[in-house]
């Protein structure tokens, strides 16, 4: 099943990336995208009948055997992947079916251009790369998976190829994130160096000992659990788009509205926070790593809220709202409850998709207007759309009955999140959570007010003939509505809810459990005695039961598909935040709201007026805070000048002219000598030739004499 499962999008890739013409193009589509419900039913069959104590190692095929590195593609199975098997495919399945109707007339290809097949194509193959990384399990197999993704990003982000402006930000997209992956590439390479394996359960099981042991890296020494750790995470970052490498997530709204909806909000972008929940067990004994994460992510909710208040673009506020979402995600995995950052995940998955194929219905409405100021009015014109982005809205911003479980998606998860960054004792992660907690929900209502209240602005004609999308985009909506809905309140226990309850859902044991809640520092005898019983596990048949180089490890790895270490108290001490904690992000939202509403429904002057009277601060936002223009001064610019340099004098005239000096110079000139010595009289070769003879003699006789 899983196999069908990961494989079948590459199935409908390659059949319709290279065999559409045999079957037609809109065979293509219904193949790739048949194929992607069928393994979005097989992701969530195995969610749902999954026994979290069991983590399967099924065996796919011998990959990879070269001196002591061994490693086979395998499909690591437990409770992590099987979240991130129904996110990615659920969303993915329905980007599919949303892509029927948005890329069914796009006006930047002409209509003797066959686009379609090679879009689905582009997405099914970005699904496939997605599944191989969830399902690692070694890190070269999810390294092979983080950079098809990759790949499959900068096809997407350009597939208008004639436009520059895409074709810039597919580029910029690409050597962004190739700089967090030479940071995760170096983290694998320290890994294979200190455990002499890749395979996860080695390296968790030697997690401990990296821990006491130090890694010589850039002139020093560090230690190596902290280093490795860090390594790993540059990765994350480039890939989760997070503060100084997040340049490229919102310039890659280039692409079609599907691709930002499938890759720059539910998937690609949390890859980089599976990778740390992933690595839990390495991560908690690398803390000074993890107090990395918390900063880093704190730091960019709140900058990429800030930035998202004053943008006009429909698509790169919601963007600027996912890379402030992810920075929330990141302080729960920094703070150590990844649980928590898995639920917000998990929520922000159905409610950000939502809301992005809602802005492409409204785009599509508009006849591809993105610039809200020429919104307004629309809810009349595109009810459907607005109620679904209403839904998003109130899920994004936090909307639910405050000291309750009940509520919209983002009102639980993110609720939790702040909780947890309170109970880590950070207040730098809380406060900046919870300013970033009234920012969003500032620039959200300020969307929705711009887009569906008020008088039509801008072209009349546009306005009369908007429409309300077709079947294939709204069923779409309607099943993530329902996601952004529901899914907090289904899943909340299981993430954030008793100790033992969220241990159990994700498969740890009973004995860890107790640890963590009385705070003791190791487990007893008995307990040591249930993790030996408990680390026997079960592989289908055909499966892979366990890695012959295992032994290599330094003890047995944590059981469960997260490991919080026993002194980790942060989820316990969560539920124990005073109410004025607890009631902070809801506040934070309602002043949020209120204040859009008098800036866009009251007093529509007011925006104006106070970008005119605080024009430095309106444009230092507006301008993203210029890292654009800084790392433009500070890297491009004199990267292309040193780049000028050694094409004009490096290459030009040192290599050239050497080379061309000798063809043209050297070699010429001593052709023509020779040349006149070639005179043709016998006479002139007979007096050479006892010149020569004379010489020789000569030589003969002074090494006679010397001898």
């Amino acid at each position: 099943m899983a196999t069908i499962l990961i494989f079948a999008p590459l199935i409908g890739a390659v059949i319709a990336g290279f065999g559409w013409r045999i079957i037609g193009e809109e065979a293509a589509q219904w193949l790739t995208t048949g194929l992607l419900f069928l393994s979005a039913l097989l992701s969530w069959i195995i969610f749902l009948t999954l026994d979290p104590t069991v983590t399967e190692h099924i065996q796919v095929m011998r990959w990879i055997e070269s001196g002591t590195l061994a490693t086979d593609w395998s499909i690591r199975m437990d409770r992590l992947t099987s979240i991130m098997l129904i996110v990615v495919t659920t969303v993915s399945s329905l980007v599919h079916l949303y892509s029927f109707g948005y890329m069914a007339h796009d006006d930047h290809f002409g209509d003797d251009y066959r686009y379609k097949a090679r879009f689905f194509a582009y997405l099914s193959f970005f699904t496939f790369a997605m599944l191989t990384l969830v399902t690692a399990d070694n890190l070269v197999q999810m390294f092979f998976g983080w950079e098809g993704v990759g790949v499959a990003s900068y096809l997407l982000i350009g597939f208008y190829f004639r436009k520059p402006s895409a074709n810039a930000a597919a580029i910029k997209a690409f050597v962004v994130n190739r700089v967090g992956d030479f940071g995760f590439a170096l983290g694998i390479f320290g890994l294979f160096w200190m455990v002499d394996s890749i395979h996860l359960d080695d390296v968790f099981a030697a997690a401990p000992r990296l821990a006491e042991t130090n890694l010589h890296f850039l002139w020093r020494d560090w230690n190596a659990a902290n280093l490795l750790a860090f390594l790993l995470f540059i990765g994350a970052m480039g890939k989760s788009a997070q503060l100084f490498l997040h340049t490229w997530l919102p310039d890659a709204m280039e692409g079609p509205t599907p691709v930002s909806a499938l890759i720059h909000a539910a998937t690609m972008v949390t890859a980089g926070v599976f990778l740390v929940s992933r690595m839990s067990p390495l991560f908690e004994y690398a803390p000074e790593a993890k107090l990395f994460v918390v900063y880093i992510g704190a730091a960019t909710a709140f900058f990429a809220a800030t930035v998202g208040l004053v943008q006009n673009d429909i698509k790169r506020v919601i963007a600027y709202s996912t890379c402030s979402q992810l920075g929330y995600m990141f302080v729960a995995a920094g703070v150590g409850v990844y649980s928590v950052a898995m639920f917000h995940l998990l929520t922000h998955a159905f409610f950000k998709a939502l809301l992005f194929l809602g802005a492409g219905s409204v785009i599509h409405a508009m006849h591809h207007e993105q610039d809200m100021r020429n919104y307004g009015g629309l809810r009349r014109k595109i009810p459907l759309t607005f109620w679904a982005m209403l839904i998003g809205t109130l899920a994004i911003t936090g909307v639910g009955i405050p000291l309750t479980n009940i509520g919209f998606a983002g009102f639980l998860s993110k609720d939790a999140i702040i909780e947890s960054a309170w109970a880590s004792g950070i207040g730098f992660a809380f406060w900046s959570l919870v300013i970033a907690a009234l920012f969003t929900s500032f620039y959200s209502w300020r969307l929705m007010f711009l887009t569906f209240w008020g008088e039509p602005r801008g072209d009349r004609h546009t306005h009369e003939n908007a429409h309300e999308s077709p079947t294939s985009m709204l069923i779409p909506l309607g099943a993530l509505a329902l996601g952004a809905v529901l899914s907090g309140m289904v899943w909340y226990g299981s993430f954030f809810g008793e100790h033992s309850r969220v241990n159990a859902f994700f498969g740890i044991p009973e004995h860890e459990v107790s640890a963590a809640e009385h705070g003791a520092e190791s487990a007893t005898a008995e307990d040591e005695s249930q993790r030996e019983a408990a680390s026997t596990e079960v592989a289908p048949e055909g499966g892979d039961t366990g890695h012959a180089d295992a032994s290599k490890a330094a003890g047995m790895p944590p059981q469960g598909a997260i490991y919080m270490a026993p002194d980790n108290d942060v989820l316990t001490r969560a539920h124990e935040a005073p109410a004025w904690v607890k009631l902070s992000p809801f506040v934070a939202m309602l002043i949020g709201l209120f204040t859009a509403y008098m800036f866009y429904i009251r007093r529509p002057d007011l925006p104006g007026r106070l970008a005119r009277n605080q024009r430095p601060l309106y444009l230092f936002l507006l301008n993203k805070w210029y890292f654009d223009e800084i790392y433009d001064a500070l890297i491009v610019r004199p990267t292309l000048r040193l780049g000028k340099f050694l094409w004009k004098y490096g290459d030009g005239k040192v290599i050239d002219g050497f080379l061309n000096g000798i063809a043209m110079g050297l070699v010429p000139m001593v052709t023509r000598t020779y040349a006149r010595l070639q005179s043709g009289y016998l006479f002139h070769y007979a007096f050479a030739m006892v010149i020569g003879v004379t010489v020789l003699i000569t030589w003969i006789t002074l090494r006679g004499g010397a001898g």
